[in-house]
């Protein structure tokens, strides 16, 4: 399957839609919409829970579980910690926007527990740090924690210039918890300056899938199995949104074991 996913250079509406199709992608279904001030978008969640990720600007959020005035408020993704807003299923819901905003839906068929209608504000205290050296980066959890959803994990990282992220290489697609659990993962990326880029590999032991892909400003990256990394280019801050789903809402993972030595001492 194709895992760069560059989308639509449209200024306005659907950017990126990745919708399973029951074969190679099964799980995680991502749409990024962006929306113009004094403009609206209309959907319902149906069987998906879903996360609303909010990269920029700031919109009203109006739905059959509740209603927010004021969602967002940064102007980029590297201004700020995220916040998002929580739907469960059969939620109708309308985003309004307030400035031009760019929203990230996240969603994947809700499991069998049930979670409130919510937002999610992160504050600049809730990031913490992985990793050290070049491998160091900023990472904000919107869903992470097995309870706070049924199916989604949603977490948004930062990446310094030149240096590695999701590193050392690592998998999770096996479901054989609690060593290692199947999940899908999908990357979002933005690049500062835009002009940039970060370099993604994918890839499994047996070889038999085994790429590296340059995904710039806002495209995606979908990693359906095997170890991945990536790195952001020199010169370049890098953002990506990850999103993850499997038949298990269960988060563990396996590090390469040819590169797990280099995380000896870091706090994961």
């Amino acid at each position: 399957m194709r895992l760069l996913i560059r989308g639509s250079r449209s200024d306005y509406g659907e950017r990126v839609s990745v919708v399973p199709n029951g074969v190679d992608w099964k799980y995680v279904d991502f749409r990024v919409v962006r929306i113009a001030a004094g403009e609206t978008y209309v959907a319902e969640s149906r069987e998906n829970e879903v996360g609303l990720v909010f990269i920029e600007g700031t919109a009203g959020v109006r739905s059959s579980r509740g209603d927010w005035e004021s969602v967002g408020g940064r102007a980029t993704p590297f201004d700020g910690p995220p916040q998002a807003i929580y739907l469960p299923p059969d939620t109708n819901y309308r985003i309004a926007a307030t400035t031009a905003v760019e929203v990230a839906i996240c969603g994947a068929v809700a499991g069998d527990r049930s979670h409130p209608a919510r937002l999610i504000a992160l504050q600049e205290r809730d990031g913490y740090e992985r990793g050290t050296g070049k491998a160091r980066r900023r990472i904000y959890d919107l869903l992470m924690n097995p309870s706070a959803a049924s199916a989604l994990f949603i977490t948004e990282v930062h990446t310094p210039p030149g240096n590695w992220s999701s590193y050392p290489p690592h998998k999770h697609d096996v479901d054989d918890p609690p060593r290692e659990s199947q999940l899908e993962e999908i990357y979002y990326y933005r690049i500062k300056p835009e002009s940039g880029f970060a370099l993604q590999r994918v890839y499994t032991a047996d070889g038999r899938l085994d790429e590296t892909v340059a995904a710039g400003n806002r495209h995606s990256v979908l990693v359906p199995r095997g170890y991945h990394a990536c790195a952001a280019a020199p010169g370049y801050a890098v953002y990506y949104l990850n999103v993850l789903a499997g038949p298990r809402h269960v988060y563990h993972l396996t590090f390469d074991p040819a590169h797990e030595w280099i995380k000896e001492g870091w706090t994961w």
